[in-house]
């Protein structure tokens, strides 16, 4: 089972970047998925979390409104649109999935799937 998320760079402040997390090994179209950040002497920061069918998604405040997640079942695909970019955005970024449990979470120690993380750097 890999999670593989791909799509970080280099960005000026105020622009946008698409991270994309594919799946292999199994399928995730009925699991929760989430993106998580990590930035230099932080703790790992939950982003964004959809639900399995894509209905339902939340953000913590420091994204909202400038950050979507969203899914692509038949592509195994998770997807993390981010715009109006802040140099505090500045981190790798992480996309995970939870086989734990069925509701959204903001948990970090709930999901047990974890990508290999994308550097998102956003310049001044």
């Amino acid at each position: 089972v890999q999670l593989q998320a791909s799509g970080g760079g280099l960005v000026q402040a105020g622009g946008s970047l698409r991270l994309s997390c594919a799946a292999s090994g199994r399928t995730f179209s009925r699991n929760v998925m989430g993106w998580f950040r990590q930035a230099p002497g932080k703790e790992r920061e939950f982003v964004a979390g959809i639900s399995w069918n894509g209905l339902t998604t939340n953000y913590p405040d420091s994204v909202k409104g400038r950050f979507t997640i969203s899914r692509d079942n038949a592509k195994n695909t998770v997807y993390l649109q981010m715009n109006s970019l802040k140099p505090e955005d500045t981190a790798v970024y992480y996309c995970a999935a939870t086989t734990k449990i069925y509701s959204l979470t903001s948990l970090p120690g709930l999901y047990d799937q974890w990508g290999q993380g994308t550097q998102v750097t956003v310049s001044s």
